[in-house]
């Protein structure tokens, strides 16, 4: 017998790549609706989702019953259909919230600003589902709720550090301050 969803029930996805994040500062959909926190989740298809496609059918299940609208629009995605770098075997999943999510590092501080989590950087999320009936656009979706990083990755910006563009330089400036202000 399936295992039947709570209301507002909680999941741990699977460790994933992160992409277009935006959990600093939220962002405009298409629609200039609400302004949101979202970011797109990169798990490779190899890996197993079953609990967070069980979540989501569980919220649509929660909405309509029986009767679940055919065509609902879906988080997940086929990383496959992008071409977008690291997108490839992938599933690209969504997750969106109107508040901001938590963020913590490996060791839980958290982390407060955007050059420490990145897209690029590996994390896995808390997350919620729930389903949607709004202007004629019917779907499930998940809630993003708090985010952890596991470990840095390439990111996609495809801009490097500028640890990794410099060396260590010995001794200051050259320049006498004097004569440039005498």
């Amino acid at each position: 017998m399936a295992k039947e969803a709570k209301k507002f029930e909680k999941i741990m996805s699977p460790e994933f790549r992160v992409s277009f994040a935006y959990v600093f500062t939220p962002q405009t959909g298409f629609d200039n609706g609400t302004p949101k926190y979202s970011l797109v989740m990169l798990i490779p298809k190899k890996t197993d989702i079953t609990e967070m496609k069980r979540i989501l059918k569980a919220a649509a299940v929660t909405k309509w019953g029986d009767k679940i609208p055919k065509g609902l629009r879906n988080p997940i995605r086929d990383g496959d259909e992008k071409e977008l770098d690291g997108y490839k075997d992938m599933w690209a999943i969504s997750a969106t919230s109107k508040i901001k999510p938590g963020l913590v590092d490996a060791d839980k501080t958290a982390i407060l600003t955007p050059d420490v989590f990145y897209s690029g950087c590996y994390a896995r999320a808390t997350l919620t589902a729930f389903a949607y009936d709004q202007k004629g656009n019917k779907g499930v979706a998940f809630g993003l709720q708090n985010i952890q990083k596991l470990r840095d990755g390439e990111p996609f910006s495809g801009r490097t550090r500028p640890e990794e563009d410099f060396d260590a330089q010995a001794g200051s400036p050259s320049g006498d301050d004097e004569e440039l202000f005498g």
